[in-house]
């Protein structure tokens, strides 16, 4: 058997191409594991190509699920699952990974019903299916039915998967109580971060390429002396309307000034309400920006306001980049944060906690060396990228 027919095949499945927290997953595990193994890439329609062209640089095939979809659609959602079936028939992994909810129903469906396991098998070892999910979908704002059917279909199709992973304890625990239970085991692993391979624009360079973006967009000159940002798609999840709620309190401040780094659905509504509140010189929506993280060093503070997260990379990115953090209490933050220690924990849906916390750190020297400090450090000690790639590896 050749060196390349003899290496573990793994097929990944993950349902959008944008660049969020799943497809960052993806691709930082790739980077690490693709010479080690035969991989092989399926990705929905939907969602920009940045995932995409970043994978082919990797020289790793990629497939296009044409119906595999983020929306549900009955008919779209069958012919995925066949489309599913099709390319594990010809690929024959020996591993089937399965990222995000609707790639990781529908394909564990397709694993389960549509193939014959038995011509699957090779070198003894048939068809391995392992789930990660990001954070569960019935955590999202959603109505009360749409939540009770989602944890029904996360419970039935468990028992179609060996391995569910989480990235947090919160999601952790909500899957041992709602009696999601794979047929091997659930298993934490958090993201990781490699931080020594971290490169950011230096502040000031940063913030002069911010300016001069605002500057084309506004039609005028601008310059501000204190950046409050979030990088984050515009998705209801993300809790944006709650930090422009926050920049009222902000708004006869000629110092402080809010970026919006990301790009999504809710973009339109969220101008809406920045007109509507009359800050529209305090608060930028800047659009998606490749590679956002390099410019995390042109903040001040960071703020993540979700509403739901699993666990946010943007979040320990920031720390990283020696940034005072403030993020919501969901998913796996009171993981990162230690209220009070390198950051600040405010709890969901209330704006003048946020801006409460914005003003203490600004207003102390000590308190934004102390957080920028503390949490550089927990991310270099406690979330590292060798860690999550080591235990990825050993449930592959």
């Amino acid at each position: 058997m050749s060196e390349i027919n003899s290496k573990k095949r793994i097929l990944f499945i993950i349902t959008q191409s944008e660049m969020g927290g799943a497809q960052r997953f993806l691709y930082n595990l790739l980077t690490q594991i693709n010479s080690r193994y035969d991989i092989r890439i399926a990705v929905g329609s939907d969602g920009g190509n940045e995932l995409i062209e970043k994978i082919k640089l990797l020289n790793i095939e990629v497939s296009i699920l044409v119906n595999l979809k983020r929306d549900m659609s009955p008919v779209n959602d069958i012919k995925a699952c066949f489309e599913i079936r099709d390319l594990i028939n010809e690929f024959k992994p020996n591993t089937l990974f399965l990222l995000s909810s609707k790639a990781g129903f529908l394909g564990s469906l397709a694993s389960r019903f549509l193939i014959d396991q038995s011509s699957l098998v090779i070198g003894h070892s048939s068809l391995k299916v392992i789930y990660r999910i990001g954070g569960w979908s019935f955590n999202d704002p959603w109505p009360a039915w749409k939540k009770k059917l989602w944890v029904n279909l996360e419970r039935i199709s468990a028992s179609w998967k060996d391995v569910i992973i989480v990235n947090n304890e919160h999601d952790y625990n909500q899957a041992k109580k709602l009696k999601i239970k794979p047929r091997e085991k659930l298993a934490i692993i958090y993201n990781g971060l490699d931080i020594y391979k971290m490169e950011f624009i230096p502040r000031e360079e940063a913030r002069l390429k911010l300016f001069e973006k605002v500057s084309r967009h506004s039609g005028r000159i601008f310059q501000t002396e204190t950046i409050i940002g979030t990088i984050a798609n515009l998705y209801t999840t993300k809790g944006l309307t709650t930090l422009i709620e926050a920049v009222e309190h902000f708004k006869h401040n000629d110092t402080i000034t809010f970026f919006v780094i990301g790009e999504g659905s809710e973009h339109t509504a969220l101008e809406g309400l920045i007109k509507k509140k009359g800050l529209e010189k305090k608060v930028y929506l800047l659009g998606d920006i490749p590679d956002a993280k390099v410019y995390l060093q042109a903040f001040d503070v960071f703020v993540l306001p979700s509403l739901k997260e699993g666990f946010p990379w943007a979040l320990i990115e920031a720390m990283a980049a020696r940034l005072p953090v403030i993020a919501t209490r969901v998913g796996a933050v009171p993981e990162i944060i230690e209220n009070g220690e390198n950051g600040f924990i405010t709890e969901p849906g209330r704006p003048e906690q946020i801006a409460k916390k914005i003003t203490e750190i600004l207003s102390s020297d000590y308190l934004k060396k102390e957080f920028s400090i503390k949490a550089h450090q927990t991310v270099l000690f406690k979330f590292s990228e060798d860690k999550m790639i080591k235990e990825i590896e050993e449930i592959l």
